[in-house]
C-alpha cells in the first residue's frame, strides 16, 4: 500500500474552500497541483467535435505511457526540497539571492534527455516556472528569469533542443501560483491586483507558446488563490491553442482539460477519461540532498505497469542538482529501468486497459487477446510432497479465474516456449526454471483464444467443493 497523508497541494485546499478531502501523496509534495474541484461530468459535456479533436492531439500521448518530468529552481541550491521557501519561511529578498548565484553548467538537460531515452521514456516535462516564481527562460516581463541572472543564458530553449536531439516530445510545467510576485496573493481579494497578475501569467504562458517552435505539452499547477474564471482559465486555453494547435493540456488550471492528473497515488478516472500519475522517485520533487528514501527499481516497473492496466500514463520525475547533474541513485535505478524496457517494452507501449485482478506476486497487462503476465515475485520451489504434487516442482506460476482459453505461452524476454495447464478454474504455467529468468520482473506471455479476463470471484463462487470435513 502506498502511504497515505494529506499532501501539500491538499493542504492548501483544504484551507482555500474549506472542504474535507482525503488525500493521497507525500509530505514533500511539487503542489502538482492545488486544484479547484472539476466534476467528471464537466469532461462529458463537451462537443463531439472537441472530444475528436482532443482524441487526436492524444493520440501520441496514449501511445507514450512514460514521460519524465524535471523539477530543477533556485530550490535546488539549498537541496531541502522545491517548497523550501514556504515552508521555511524565507523572505522574499534572501530568497531573490539565489537567482544571483544559480549557474549550471552548460546544456545540463542533453544528459537529462539521454537518460530519458535510456530509460525508455517517451516525453519529458521540465518545470519552467515553479511557485517561487521565477523563470527559467528569456522573458520579456521580468527580470526574475534565467537570461538576466546567474545562468546568463535560456535554460529552457537549452531544455528543448535537448529534447529534440533524443527524439523525445517537448512538455512545459508552469505553476500559476506565485509567492514571489508582489500581486501573488492580494490579487485573490483586490480586482486591480487581480487583473495585472492575470494579465502577467496568461503573458508568461504567451512567450513559452511562442518563442520555442512546437510545443507537445502545458502542464499547469496550483490555481490558488483564483478560480478557473478568475484566472480566465478559458481565454488562457483558447490562447494556448490558437499558438499551439497540436498541444495537449492538464487540468490544473481550474479547467477539465484533455487529460487529469493524480499525485503520488495511481488513480484511473471514471469514464474513460485520460489520466496520468505523477511520481517522484524518493520523497521529493525537487533536490532534497538528505532524502534517501528512493523507490527500487522493481517499484518504478511495477508503478509503470500498473499505470499501463488501467489504461493511463506514468511521469516520474528527476530532481537534479543545482549544477543540472542528475543525482546517482536516479541514474541508476532510471537505467536499470531502461535495460528491462529494452526486453519487455511491447508490453506497456502497447498495452490496453485489461479486466483482470491484480495477484499477490504479479500483475498484468494485454494487448488484444495476449495476456502479459508479470511476475514481481517468483514463485519459491517447492517440496516433492503428495500435498504439493499439484504444483509439480520446481516452479510453477497459476493464476485462477482466467476466463479465456490459453492456446500457447512463452518467457517474453527470451521466447523460449512455456508448458502449461488448464481448467475451468485455473492455468498453471509449469516446468518453469527455480530461479526468476528476468529481473526485477519475469513476464510471461499466454496468446488466448479471447480477451483475457481474470476474475477471482469466479473462483470463490464456482470451484468445485468438497464434504464438511476433509475427504478420505
Amino acid at each position: 500500500m502506498l502511504e497515505t497523508k494529506i499532501s501539500r497541494r491538499d493542504s492548501f485546499f483544504l484551507i482555500g474552500t474549506g472542504a474535507a478531502l482525503a488525500a493521497s501523496g507525500f509530505n514533500t509534495s511539487c503542489g502538482k497541483g492545488e486544484v479547484h474541484a472539476v466534476k467528471p461530468s464537466q469532461a462529458e459535456v463537451e462537443s463531439p467535435e472537441i472530444q475528436a479533436d482532443s482524441a487526436r492531439r492524444m493520440k501520441w500521448w496514449h501511445e507514450a505511457k512514460f514521460g519524465m518530468m524535471i523539477c530543477w529552481g533556485l530550490y535546488s541550491l539549498i537541496g531541502h526540497h522545491e517548497w523550501a521557501m514556504e515552508m521555511e519561511g524565507i523572505p522574499v529578498p534572501q530568497y531573490e539571492g539565489l537567482a544571483k548565484v544559480f549557474k549550471p553548467q552548460p546544456n545540463a538537460a542533453r544528459a537529462w534527455a539521454k537518460l530519458a531515452k535510456q530509460a525508455g521514456q517517451k516525453y519529458m516535462v521540465l518545470i519552467n516556472k515553479h511557485h517561487e516564481g521565477f523563470c527559467l527562460w528569456d522573458s520579456k516581463l521580468t527580470n526574475y528569469c534565467a537570461t538576466k541572472q546567474g545562468p546568463g543564458r535560456d535554460l529552457v530553449g537549452e531544455y528543448v533542443e535537448a529534447c529534440r536531439a533524443e527524439g523525445l516530445r517537448v512538455g512545459f510545467y508552469y505553476s500559476l501560483m506565485d509567492w514571489h510576485h508582489p500581486d501573488g496573493a492580494r490579487c485573490a481579494t483586490d480586482e486591480a491586483a487581480r487583473q495585472r497578475f492575470v494579465e502577467y501569467t496568461h503573458g508568461l504562458v504567451r512567450e513559452l507558446m511562442t518563442n520555442y517552435g512546437k510545443i507537445d505539452i502545458l502542464w499547469y499547477d496550483v490555481d490558488w488563490p483564483l478560480t478557473a474564471e478568475q484566472w480566465e482559465s478559458k481565454k488562457m486555453n483558447e490562447m494556448v491553442f490558437r499558438l499551439q494547435p497540436d498541444i495537449i493540456v492538464n487540468n490544473r488550471n481550474g479547467l477539465p482539460g484533455d487529460f487529469s492528473t493524480p499525485e503520488q497515488e495511481i488513480r484511473a478516472e471514471r469514464g474513460g477519461r485520460a489520466w496520468e500519475s505523477c511520481m517522484t522517485m524518493n520523497d521529493s520533487w525537487g533536490y532534497a540532498e538528505a532524502d534517501d528514501n528512493w523507490k527500487s527499481t522493481k517499484t518504478i516497473i511495477r508503478n509503470l505497469r500498473t499505470c499501463a492496466h488501467r489504461g493511463g500514463n506514468y511521469l516520474l520525475d528527476i530532481g537534479p542538482k543545482a549544477d543540472g547533474s542528475v543525482p546517482e541513485p536516479s541514474i541508476r535505478i532510471l537505467s536499470e529501468v531502461g535495460k528491462w524496457m529494452d526486453r519487455n517494452g511491447p508490453t506497456i507501449y502497447e498495452a490496453e486497459p485489461c479486466k483482470a485482478s491484480g495477484h499477490t506476486f504479479a500483475g498484468y497487462t494485454r494487448k488484444g487477446n495476449t495476456l502479459y503476465v508479470h511476475v514481481h515475485f517468483w514463485p519459491a520451489q517447492t517440496a516433492g510432497t503428495k500435498a504439493l504434487d499439484y504444483y509439480k516442482p520446481p516452479t510453477v506460476v497459476a493464476i485462477g479465474g482466467l476466463r479465456a482459453k490459453v492456446k500457447s505461452a512463452r518467457l517474453f524476454a527470451s521466447g523460449k516456449k512455456v508448458d502449461f495447464v488448464q481448467d475451468d478454474i485455473s492455468v498453471r504455467f509449469t516446468g518453469l526454471p527455480q530461479d526468476a529468468p528476468d529481473q526485477p520482473v519475469t513476464v510471461i506471455e499466454a496468446e488466448c483464444d479471447s480477451e483475457p479476463i481474470i476474475d477471482s470471484g469466479y473462483v470463490r463462487k464456482e470451484r468445485p467443493r468438497a464434504g464438511v470435513g476433509i475427504s478420505g
